[in-house]
């Protein structure tokens, strides 16, 4: 990690991307595949990622999962552990629903199951080259550490 990113600084960055991204591919530690999905904040529940699913996804049996995000510049990547549960509280339904969840609901919030992923742990890492790494990947050569990225491991997002 550069000395200039804490590990608080790189979740902040983390949630800051998956504002403009807010995709994650997601599995239970079934063996099954993961999937992409759709997730939603609550900044009054830090830590968890919101997902409406339909009630036989993969997802909704819950578990233990995995999730794995990567920033849409491909300048931040993320890999979540934790637990996948249903959410049952229809303020927090009411909530998290929109126009872009009704568009894979047509009939209704009766339609949708909530899940939530609590994450338990992260890894997070930001890829931003600085100018001096970008000229070597380009005309060849070795990046240094310092030159290359920020890594955080973190167990709080907030």
């Amino acid at each position: 990690m550069a000395d200039h990113d804490s590990p608080q600084e790189v979740a902040e960055t983390f949630l800051k991307k998956l504002e403009d991204s807010p995709f994650i591919m997601i599995g239970l530690n079934d063996g099954n595949h993961s999937e992409p999905m759709n997730v939603k904040l609550d900044d009054e529940q830090p830590n968890t990622l919101f997902i409406f699913s339909a009630h036989d996804n993969r997802i909704a049996k819950g578990g233990e999962a995995m999730a794995q995000f990567v920033g849409k510049g491909h300048d931040f990547f993320a890999c979540l552990a934790g637990r996948v549960s249903e959410e049952t509280s229809a303020a927090t339904i009411d909530k998290l629903w929109d126009n872009s969840v009704e568009a894979w609901f047509p009939n209704g919030k009766a339609e949708a199951r909530l899940n939530r992923f609590d994450i338990t742990s992260a890894e997070l890492w930001e890829t931003d080259v600085a100018i001096s790494g970008r000229l070597k990947m380009l005309f060849g050569g070795t990046i240094h550490g310092s030159e290359s990225s920020s890594h955080a491991v973190v167990d709080s997002l907030a």
